[in-house]
Order: structure tokens, then C-alpha cells, then sequence
């Protein structure tokens, strides 16, 4: 009860702490770059085309056209990406009860790169977007249908179900890629599944932006569905609550956005994996507690990634997946290693 009430504490000054390092992230990472720029001019330059307050009339057009119509798109969808990643691996975990699931082990990811990959070979790039979504969708149902053969969806027919269905849309995306990609398809798709924020612009941003918000609002009000899946089944089941019908709900939410934001800066891997349990570890277990944790860590995670994506190689630009990979499987390692000592 003492640490649980420590918690409790320490609660409100945590999330402010990590609000204010999203802030102070989210300014230095618009500064980073190919061209550097002084923070103080980018804290001008967005202070100016917010509010319209100050003289930036010292800085080059050309800056505050980096600063405005490049990176601040780019750094904003690194945040709502995050944020959503994050939401979906927590509301996953918690689905089937499973510490290492998130939407790219279940298939939802590969279903996504399936329609993205197709598209992309048959020359139809404007609608990568559509085909990544409908791709998301497609794989959910699918691995819906299959956990429910039995009539009833359990959290282990959900992941047997949903490594199926990575498999198979894997092994299709590779298939057409091996007989239909050329050097510049090749390209594409590679910088699709392993994710860019490049093609960010302030258009791109607004479906993920009212998708994640609505969807952030929606998880906060079922914490206490959420809290009772993670005491079993048949602790559940006592409390009255349907889990069949809250699980086929949640899936097709985390496809949804999961499609969405898959349709916007591609395949990120690992940041719903890896950003709640450091939540869980740091708040405990309440999902009103965890999710906001966990969503302002998965922003913070993407924005840093793509950063370092920018940054590393002079003249160059990197995959974010590389280094969301580099973390992310050492942290699923280090999992399951936990969880097999723990058993």
C-alpha cells in the first residue's frame, strides 16, 4: 500500500516532467538536421507563424521554409506516430495478456506491407496509403476469423492466429517483390517498411492527429475493462464483462489505426513493444496511469529515432526502423528472458 500511494504521488509530477521533455524535445529536433539551426530562431520562427508575435525578419526565407513547411510536420507526426504505437502495443498487451505483443508480432504490420507492396509493384504509389490501410484491416479480420473458429476468441488462439497471418502476408509481400520489383520499386518499398517521416506535410498530419486524439480519449475511458482483462479470464467473466466482444472491438481499433498510421510514415517497429512495460515500470499497471505514460514515451522515442535517422550520415538520411530495431530487439530479448525466469 505505501509504494502503491508513492505512486499515486509521484504520478502527476512524472507526467509533468515527461510533458516538458516532450516540449523540449519536440524544439530541439525541429533544429536538428541536414542544415542546423539556432534554437532560438526556430522558437521564433513557430511563436511567429502561431501567434504572430516578434520580428523574424533576420532569418533567411529559406529557414523559416525548412523550419515551418519541413520539420515541423515531420516532428509532429514523430509524435503522433509514437502515440499511437504506444497506445496500440498497451491496449494489445492488455488484449490477449500477453507482455510481448504489439501490432507488427500479430500481423496487422504485414497485412499493411502486403497492400502497401502490391500497390507499389503495380505502379499505383498515389494510393500506397489506401493499399497499407485496407492491408491492416484485411490481416485483422483475418486473424479475428481464425481466433474464433472455436467459437470463442482466446488471448492464445489470438497470437497463434496472429503469427499466422505474419507469416503468410510476409511471405506474399516477399514473393511479389522477388518477381515484380525493379531498383526504384526496390527503393520505395524499402524505405516503407523499414519507415520514414520524410513525406510529412502539415495535410498529412490531421487524419492520424484526430485519429490518435479520439482514440486516446476512447482507451482512457475503458481503463477499468482494461484493468479487469489483465486479472485473467475468469476474473473477468465474474465482473460481467464480455471479453469476446471488447477483444474484436479493440483489435479492429488498433488495426484501424495501425493502418492509418502505417499509410502515413510506414513500418515502425518495437515502439509499441517497448514503451509500456517502461511505463508499467515506472506507474504500475493502471491503465489511467499507464496509457498517458506510455504515449508521451512513445512520442519521445519516435521523435529521438528519427533524429538520429536525420543526423547520423552527413548528406544522408537513414530508415527510422533502424534504430527503433536496434533498441526494440535487444528490450524483446531481454522480455522474454524475464518472463521465463519469472515462470
Amino acid at each position: 500500500m505505501i509504494a502503491k500511494s508513492k505512486r499515486d504521488i509521484a504520478f502527476p509530477y512524472l507526467l509533468l516532467f515527461l510533458c516538458v521533455c516532450l516540449a523540449i524535445s519536440l524544439l530541439v529536433a525541429v533544429s536538428l538536421g541536414a542544415v542546423k539551426i539556432p534554437i532560438a530562431d526556430t522558437y521564433q520562427i513557430i511563436i511567429k507563424q502561431l501567434f504572430h508575435i516578434g520580428n523574424v525578419d533576420h532569418i533567411a526565407k529559406s529557414t523559416i521554409a525548412i523550419v515551418w513547411n519541413m520539420r515541423n510536420p515531420r516532428v509532429i507526426m514523430g509524435l503522433i506516430a509514437g502515440a499511437g504505437l504506444a497506445l496500440c502495443g498497451s491496449t494489445m498487451q492488455t488484449t490477449v495478456n500477453n507482455p510481448i505483443c504489439e501490432p507488427y508480432i500479430l500481423g496487422i504490420s504485414a497485412g499493411a506491407t502486403f497492400g502497401a507492396t502490391l500497390l507499389i509493384i503495380l505502379g499505383l504509389k498515389s494510393f500506397i496509403g489506401f493499399g497499407a490501410f485496407l492491408g491492416a484491416i484485411i490481416a485483422t479480420i483475418i486473424v479475428l476469423v481464425i481466433a474464433s473458429v472455436g467459437k470463442k476468441i482466446t488471448t492464445t488462439s489470438l497470437v497463434l492466429s496472429g503469427v499466422v497471418v505474419n507469416a503468410l502476408f510476409s511471405a506474399i509481400s516477399n514473393f511479389i517483390i522477388s518477381i515484380g520489383a525493379n531498383s526504384d520499386n526496390m527503393m520505395t518499398i524499402k524505405f516503407w517498411t523499414m519507415g520514414s517521416l520524410a513525406s510529412s506535410s502539415w495535410g498529412s498530419i490531421v487524419i492520424p492527429f484526430i485519429t490518435i486524439l479520439v482514440a486516446c480519449v476512447f482507451f482512457m475511458t475503458q481503463h477499468r475493462i482494461m484493468n479487469a482483462m489483465l486479472m485473467g479470464d475468469e476474473v473477468a467473466i465474474t465482473l460481467g464483462i464480455s471479453l469476446q466482444k471488447y477483444r474484436m472491438i479493440y483489435m479492429l481499433i488498433i488495426a484501424f489505426i495501425t493502418g492509418i498510421l502505417v499509410s502515413s510514415c510506414g513500418i515502425i517497429g518495437f515502439v509499441g513493444l517497448i514503451t509500456p512495460h517502461i511505463a508499467r515500470a515506472l506507474v504500475g499497471t493502471s491503465h489511467q496511469k499507464m496509457i498517458p505514460i506510455s504515449v508521451i514515451l512513445g512520442s519521445l522515442f519516435v521523435i529521438w529515432a528519427d533524429v538520429l535517422a536525420r543526423c547520423l550520415l552527413p548528406n544522408a538520411e537513414l530508415p527510422i526502423g533502424i534504430f527503433t530495431a536496434l533498441v526494440g530487439a535487444p528490450f524483446f530479448v531481454y522480455i522474454v528472458i524475464k518472463n521465463q525466469k519469472g515462470g
